[in-house]
């Protein structure tokens, strides 16, 4: 093993060199005037490098409206989006079609010297996307930009062809079993999560106890909407604040923002207290739902959620937030929801919604059973994330080294 002279690679084998990309690769730039209808859409992602739009259910961003002046992208070209390429959005293209006119199109400068494959994998380790955001510039990260210019003037590894060519399909096998792996644990997770709700349905609802309970509206178990900041409300205020976005279902409250102002926001004015549910009634395909924890500093939220605040003579502050959680209010709340993109429902309508009543010691006892299974469940799901989380890793290491030489396969 000899010194790279690259920062970011280190050692290589002795046998192999090193180049700029501009000596490899070159710059394509062949524009498209054929109509939308008649041409092959091809994006770069920073999780899945280069995909064409028929492949994928949803791309992402501004859809087009027509294709002239997009660039041409043919097989074994290397595709970068130049302001996130520091982030992985680069890659080999597997096929033929067009692209933005933002992106960069490279062409290989020689089969004969260069595997493409090979550098699609070397191209999208985090230590090359590293050194794309130190050859960058921009006001900040939003802005940063990697130009062909400085893109062009990287230093890479060049090994020999027949190696290039065994580390790609040596890594094509080895990434594919450990996706293989990652798929079946999301899976199994997905699995669990079902198994939980289903749980938690059963046990709110009495059928695992063939239970007949009475039903209720929401309404009459809890109070709901009751204390919010006016648009005259001002003062000295610090708030920590809870929205939409920050509320995960299943896993309940995962981030606050932390809020002082003179002037209650228009976003920000339900209080909730220790005990309340809160309910998304907008954007409700999220299901955001939790209950409010004990907190040093007052809490608000956004006024897309319904806050209820138990009745405590009639049900609990834990068997509300699961009754709220179970498939048997959720289903109703979506299927009385208005609207494609951002569905929602007027918290009139979701109080409405009933829900059985167990008697307030039956309460008690369910939300016992609730939470040691839900601990069970969560417990082999938080396994299975570990698990990802270290093949992610491996998978990353294992690149790395390997298109550096540190592993000779």
């Amino acid at each position: 093993m000899k010194d790279s002279g690259i920062d970011w690679i280190g050692k290589i084998p002795d046998e192999w060199t090193t180049r700029q990309i501009r000596y490899l690769f070159e710059i394509r730039d062949e524009r498209n005037y054929k109509p939308l209808s008649e041409v092959n859409l091809i994006s770069v992602y920073t999780d899945k490098g280069v995909l064409q739009h028929s492949d994928i259910e949803q791309t992402t961003g501004n859809k087009a409206q027509n294709a002239d002046g997009y660039k041409h992208v043919y097989k074994n070209d290397l595709v970068v989006n130049i302001i996130l390429c520091w982030m992985g959005a680069l890659g080999i293209s597997d096929f033929d079609g067009v692209t933005s006119p933002a992106y960069d199109v490279y062409s290989p400068k020689n089969l004969d010297l260069i595997f493409p494959k090979y550098y699609h994998y070397l191209f999208r380790t985090p230590q090359f996307n590293g050194k794309c955001y130190t050859e960058g510039r921009g006001i900040m990260q939003m802005r940063w930009r990697t130009y062909s210019s400085e893109f062009k003037s990287i230093k890479i590894p060049l090994p020999p062809l027949s190696e290039q060519t065994k580390i790609a399909n040596f890594l094509d096998k080895k990434c594919a079993q450990i996706d293989s792996i990652i798929e079946e644990s999301k899976k199994s997770i997905e699995e669990y999560k079902s198994w939980k709700q289903s749980m938690i349905f059963e046990a709110v609802t009495g059928k695992n106890n063939r239970k007949k309970w009475k039903q209720e509206k929401l309404k009459y178990l809890a109070d709901y909407n009751i204390e919010s900041l006016s648009e005259e409300t001002n003062g000295d205020f610090n708030f920590d604040y809870i929205d939409i976005g920050s509320v995960k279902f299943g896993e309940g409250i995962i981030s606050k923002e932390n809020m002082n102002f003179k002037v209650a926001p228009s976003r920000a004015r339900r209080i909730v207290k220790e005990g309340d549910v809160i309910i998304s009634s907008v954007r409700t395909y999220l299901r955001a739902i939790a209950k409010i924890e004990k907190s040093d500093v007052p809490q608000i939220v956004s006024t897309g959620f319904v806050v209820f605040t138990p009745k405590k003579e009639k049900i609990t502050s834990d068997f509300l937030y699961y009754a709220i959680s179970s498939e048997n209010l959720i289903e109703q709340v979506e299927s009385n929801s208005v609207g494609i993109s951002y569905p929602a429902i007027n918290a009139i309508d979701i109080v409405n919604f009933k829900i059985p009543l167990p008697s307030i010691k039956e309460q008690e006892e369910i939300v016992i059973e609730i939470d040691a299974k839900c601990a069970q469940i969560d417990s082999l799901i938080s396994e299975k994330q570990s698990l990802i989380k270290d093949l992610a890793e491996y998978k990353k290491s294992l690149i790395f080294e390997a298109v550096t030489g540190k592993r000779r396969v």
